[in-house]
């Protein structure tokens, strides 16, 4: 995919439209701020003129407070006139300093602000003076006094009105402006509102549908089909990708077939693979012999790769040869001449002893004269290595007529498939020494058994025969008539011994459930030993038991009812099995016990117990025996549910 660069942010579209709408922003605040401070203008101005006003009614109740007759008192006069004096001196400080809060304060214009002084000069100067000049004087003084402060009051209030007449002309001033701000607002939401309608049409929408007519074009298989980049924006970098997408998608239109056709070739050549995978894997999972084995694998190969030829050695680290174990292709001589060779030698020993897959070209080899590959008319040998678990097991080799060489997914095919028979060659080998050291486990336990049973009666035979002659050596008849009865016991008890074991050898399950066959065996213990048996089965069953396990707890039962059969002297026998998802045996007698506490070891005249315990061992089972002297025998085995799984 191309990689688009980082735009820089003054290009970006979100740059673009919060630049506008704030530019759009601080206009309006502008206007509006102008709106504000105009009417807080007037307000303030209309405010001024009230207070101005309020100059003319106070001046005039000066004038009424003076006492205008000469004989008038001005003791009452006197305290009225200066409360006037005082309010309208508060009122001239309070339109000089002004009330932001009311608001109140005279325009800030040079004319105003003369004309203020003026009214503020003639009254510090002239009426204020004058109005207290009256309260002092008495008589005509008085009435003179009272003159000149009419006069000079009707020029005071002359100097109010044009104060009044100022501010009422920047008033009306400043109410144009107003009226032209309030103007220029409502043409600034108009004129705004136009401008981001055509911003937004100008930098979404219209790329927005050249995007979706580029796209509709598309849609009905016309690839040529390009859109404009009119932009170095987020737009511009979209319609920069659709054109690119358009070139690819009409190349791979136009190559459309061309490559169906390659993926298609490329999906049969990997069903092969797999589907010879899953056949060799399958293969190699049967019970074969090891040339079976190899040459159902050789042939599935050659016949996958078109060899002509082909090989599987095995090597014998010990020796330093290679067994030929299976060959196809060869001549008769060529075979018998490399059935057995020395690691190191021809091309295969080489790839043996470097232990690495190689292919070669017979012909790009000076010495192809005397290689009997080249006399047998091959041009390529390929040869690659076995492997189990890290270790070497042997070589495989494919021999070809023609030039051949193999594409790196055809050696990683090859070498899984060595990888799969080394493994099948190595669990043959597993397989043959588990039953070899199975059998040897089973022979002692059978070496045992004969020792505690067939070797101990014996040796009793041996004795009594000893006795018999020297008793008969002595002439003591009586003593030979005693020992006769003994020995026909101990042949017969030997008998059954002998029997009981051939028997038990032969033991097997013949039929996938456990419980019939022990069924079975304590129906033929109770007719060889003549004791009253009984057999019963609890339980909803449960997980299935490993058939090598069935077999170790059939042996181990069959054991049981020997001991009880030589030793117990019982009357009734219980077999009960329990089969949930534990599966519990209770072998039960009434006969004779013993001290559990004090069996004799292994090495003692019985192994019977041991021997069922190593057998409960070997399927991690546990064997409890409970049995005290006259109180009978049980013995007890467990298999856990853990234990329990599918053959």
């Amino acid at each position: 995919m191309p990689a688009y660069s980082a735009l820089a942010p003054f290009q970006r579209l979100s740059t673009k439209i919060v630049g506008a709408l704030i530019g759009f922003l601080l206009l309006a605040l502008a206007a509006i701020g102008a709106t504000l401070w105009l009417s807080w203008q007037l307000e303030g101005a209309a405010a001024a003129i009230n207070e101005t006003g309020s100059l003319r009614r106070h001046n005039y109740r000066l004038a009424l407070a003076l006492p205008r007759t000469q004989e008038a008192p001005v003791t009452d006069a006197y305290a009225r006139v200066e409360r006037q004096i005082a309010t309208i001196e508060a009122t001239l400080q309070l339109l000089e300093r002004g009330d932001p809060q009311r608001p109140l304060g005279l325009p800030p214009t040079p004319a105003i602000h003369g004309a203020f002084l003026d009214v503020a000069r003639r009254w510090g100067g002239q009426v204020r003076p004058s109005a207290r000049q009256v309260l002092q004087l008495e008589g005509p003084a008085r009435i003179e006094a009272l003159r000149l402060f009419d006069n000079q009051l009707e020029d005071y209030v002359a100097d109010l009105d044009r104060l009044v007449n100022l501010i009422e002309r920047d008033n009306e001033l400043r109410t144009f402006w107003l009226r032209a701000s309030q103007l220029v607002l409502i043409a600034l939401a108009i004129g705004g509102t136009v401008a981001l309608v055509y911003l937004m049409f100008a930098l979404i929408i219209a790329p927005v549908m050249r995007l979706r007519e580029g796209m509709r074009s598309m849609a009905g298989s016309d690839f040529g089909v390009r859109l404009d980049v009119e932009s170095r924006d987020e737009f511009g970098q979209l319609s920069s990708g659709f054109n690119e997408m358009a070139d690819r998608l009409q190349h791979l239109y136009c190559n459309l077939e061309d490559e169906v056709r390659r993926k298609t070739a490329s999906l049969e050549d990997k069903n092969r693979e797999l589907a010879l995978l899953y056949d060799c894997a399958a293969f190699l999972q049967q019970r074969h012999t090891l040339a079976t084995m190899c040459s159902g694998f050789l042939s599935r190969i050659a016949a996958y790769f078109g060899a002509a030829g082909s090989t599987v050695r095995i090597v014998d680290p010990a020796n330093e040869n290679m067994h030929m174990v299976v060959h196809d292709g060869l001549s008769s001589e060529m075979a018998e001449a490399e059935r057995c060779m020395k690691i190191g030698e021809c091309l295969c020993g080489e790839a043996a002893a470097r232990k690495i897959s190689v292919v070669h070209r017979l012909e790009d080899m000076p010495q192809i004269g005397p290689l009997a590959c080249s006399r047998e008319g091959f041009a390529t040998i390929s040869v690659f290595q076995i492997h189990a678990q890290d270790q070497h097991v042997g070589l495989f080799s494919l021999h070809f007529m023609q030039g051949r060489s193999f594409s790196e997914r055809e050696q990683a095919l090859l070498e899984t498939l060595a990888k799969l028979v080394g493994v099948a060659i190595e669990n043959m080998r597993l397989a043959a020494r588990e039953r070899e050291m199975a059998i040897s486990e089973e022979r002692n336990l059978v070496a045992r058994g004969l020792h505690d049973s067939i070797a101990q009666g014996l040796n009793f035979l041996n004795l009594q025969v000893q006795m018999l002659e020297t008793s008969l050596a002595a002439g003591r008849a009586a003593e030979a008539a005693e020992i006769v009865p003994l020995l026909r016991a101990g042949v017969q008890e030997s008998y059954e011994d002998v029997r009981e074991l051939l028997l038990n050898f032969r033991s097997r399950l013949a039929e996938e459930d456990l419980n019939a066959a022990l069924h079975k065996t304590v129906r033929k213990f109770a007719d060889q030993a003549g004791v009253d048996t009984a057999f019963s089965v609890h339980g909803k069953g449960g997980p299935p038991i490993e058939r090598e396990a069935q077999l170790q707890i059939l042996f181990i039962v069959q054991e049981a009812l020997s001991n009880v059969r030589k030793h117990a002297r019982a009357s009734r026998v219980e077999v009960r099995v329990d089969d949930s998802d534990d599966y519990l045996v209770n072998v039960r007698d009434d006969g004779a016990g013993f001290d559990a506490g004090a069996r004799p070891d292994a090495d003692g005249g019985h192994v019977g117990l041991h021997i069922m315990g190593e057998r409960a061992g070997r399927i991690g089972a546990s064997l409890e025996i409970e049995s005290m002297p006259g109180a009978g025998t049980t013995v007890r085995l467990r298999i856990g549910q853990a234990q329990r799984r599918a053959a």
